[in-house]
């Protein structure tokens, strides 16, 4: 096979598309970026439906419960993929800008990564039930576990419902309610603002490309 073969252009070709480049992320951190977005979306979804339209003790309410933790798992296992993925590829350059603009955007991205990583934690660590993943199989439940029994009972010596009321407040009424909403919305505003005000590729980067 020739090096002007075109089939090994086309493959050359697919393997650096996946990958990223100096100047575009590849197509897997864009699917990673992207489903990670619908995975919250949905959680948030589920738990919203739950709490407005359903009733407690409802097989309706047991399955949006069970939708919401499912889908938080998920996010943990392509969060722990993204993490990886994005420490063996190179990061494309960044766009233009002062130092304060790119420090900001440096903190923003730490920003959105704790809460990937925390959210699904505390949603983890503190739910009472086992999580029965999509209906195909069971997680079980942080209390059941023997790490639990090593941390909280032996180290920490509290019950389960102590240990669970801080972690379910942080998980829902500080970052459910605020810090979510909050660094997703700035992060949304500030690809429209690099896109429609100062017109560069931040934007496309992540999209087209």
């Amino acid at each position: 096979m020739s090096a002007n073969d075109p089939k090994r252009t086309f493959d050359k070709y697919q393997i650096m598309t996946l990958k990223n480049t100096k100047s575009n992320y590849g197509s897997i951190a864009k699917w990673i970026h992207w489903a990670i977005a619908i995975l919250f979306l949905c959680s948030y979804c589920a738990v919203y439906f739950r709490h407005w339209f359903t009733e407690e003790k409802t097989p309706a309410n047991w399955t949006a419960l069970q939708l919401h933790l499912s889908f938080g798992i998920t996010i943990a296992a392509m969060v722990v993929l993204r993490i990886i993925w994005r420490n063996i590829n190179q990061i494309p350059n960044q766009e233009p800008g002062s130092r304060l603009a790119h420090l900001a955007a440096h903190l923003g991205h730490y920003a959105l990564y704790l809460v990937m990583i925390l959210m699904p934690l505390t949603g983890y660590v503190g739910t009472g039930v086992n999580t029965e993943f999509f209906f195909m199989f069971d997680i079980t439940k942080f209390g059941s576990t023997s790490l639990y029994q090593v941390l909280v009972t032996n180290w920490m010596g509290l019950s389960f419902e102590k240990f669970e009321a801080p972690v379910d407040f942080f998980h829902k009424e500080i970052m459910g309610k605020w810090a979510v909403w909050i660094l997703i919305l700035g992060h949304a505003f500030a690809a429209m603002y690099h896109h429609f005000v100062k017109k560069d590729r931040t934007l496309i980067k992540m999209t087209k490309g």
